[in-house]
C-alpha cells in the first residue's frame, strides 16, 4: 500500500502569487488524528477534515483555504484520507484489482 497520494484539484487554490493545482497527502499516524473521531474522518465530516488535512497535506493547507475549497476537491481529499484508514483486507474489498 502506498503511503502518499497526489490529488489534482478541480479548482486550484491561489496563495499569494502561487497557484496550487495538486496536493500530496501522506498516510496519517495516530498523532495526526488527535482531536477527531475516526468515524467522523471515515464519514468525511467537514469539520474533521478541516482539522486533519493541514497535518497531512503538502503544501500544508490552511483552515481558511479548506473552508473556501471547492466541495468536489474536499470530497476527493477526504476520500483519500478515508482510504488510508481502511485495513488492508477492507481495501481489497473496496478497491478490487482491475
Amino acid at each position: 500500500m502506498t503511503t502518499t497520494k497526489t490529488v489534482t484539484l478541480d479548482t486550484p487554490i491561489a496563495r499569494g502569487e502561487q497557484t496550487i493545482t495538486a496536493i500530496e497527502l501522506r498516510k496519517p499516524d495516530s498523532g495526526s488524528l488527535r482531536g477527531v473521531t475516526l468515524t467522523d474522518v471515515l464519514q468525511m465530516d467537514v469539520n474533521a477534515l478541516i482539522t486533519v488535512l493541514p497535518r497531512l497535506s503538502t503544501p500544508a493547507l490552511t483552515k481558511p483555504e479548506l473552508m473556501q475549497m471547492d466541495p468536489a476537491d474536499l470530497l476527493q481529499l477526504g476520500g483519500e484520507v478515508a482510504g488510508f484508514l481502511l485495513p488492508k483486507s477492507a481495501q481489497v474489498d473496496a478497491f478490487p484489482a482491475a
